[in-house]
């Protein structure tokens, strides 16, 4: 399998670039707009045909790099059923397969951070490996105080959903702010603070005291990100 891990410094964003090889056809997870020429190049090196460009969610710390993307790839933009995004071309529900060649990614509807988080797990074509935007982060979990975040959702999402995956399944969250680039789910079910010997109760509470500003691009991304990255 072919794996990229592109990282933004401006906003802490990683952006993953997955094919089953060289020359073959690939999806995008994630990606950031200023970093577009960047995905483009390798994407021509290494001999790639995008056919996917998914965003886990709307993005509120940056602007989307899937609008762009598609001008330049003609690719299928993809989000959750749940998105107000109305110009991505595919949207999906909890447990859709989106097949790129010897690829197969399985679609988790993982509400919490948003109320249209999903998170994609990698079920064929490689080791196994969850993509969870915002609401699993390594040693962390995503806010949930706004764009109908809940951090009882969050936890449900969290616990039942992505905590049940086998042990060994690789996470490669959206963002990393300590210089994590990879975990796996036993890691953060034994290690994650905000999840370890933890009770709902005590998450939700957790996640209500956190008090965290605004991000700083906020009122510019989320109306960008709703029309696919058209500013």
């Amino acid at each position: 399998m072919l794996f990229r891990q592109f990282f933004d410094t401006a906003s802490s964003t990683y952006t993953y670039l997955l094919a089953s090889g060289r020359g073959r056809e690939a999806v995008i997870i994630d990606p950031v707009k200023e970093n577009v020429a960047q995905y483009l190049q390798a994407i021509e090196q290494l001999d790639l045909r995008l056919v996917r460009a998914i965003d886990t969610h709307t993005h509120a710390d940056h602007v989307t790099g899937l609008g762009d993307l598609r001008d330049a790839t003609s690719c299928v933009t993809l989000m959750g059923e749940q998105s107000k995004a109305s110009c991505v071309s595919q949207q999906v529900q909890d447990g859709d397969a989106i097949r790129i060649e010897q690829l197969q990614l399985r679609s988790l509807y993982t509400p919490g951070h948003t109320d249209e988080s999903f998170s994609f797990l990698l079920e064929a074509g490689g080791p196994g490996a969850v993509f969870t935007g915002d609401v699993l982060l390594i040693r962390g979990t995503g806010r949930t105080d706004f764009q109908g975040g809940d951090p009882g959702r969050s936890w449900d999402s969290i616990h039942d959903m992505l905590l049940s995956l086998d042990d060994d399944t690789l996470v490669y969250p959206a963002h990393d702010y300590r210089g994590w680039t990879v975990s796996t789910i036993d890691e953060e079910r034994r290690f994650n603070p905000r999840i370890a010997g933890k009770s709902r109760d005590e998450y939700i509470a957790i996640m209500r005291g956190l008090r965290l500003p605004d991000p700083r691009m906020m009122d510019i991304a989320i109306p960008a990100n709703l029309a696919c990255g058209k500013t």
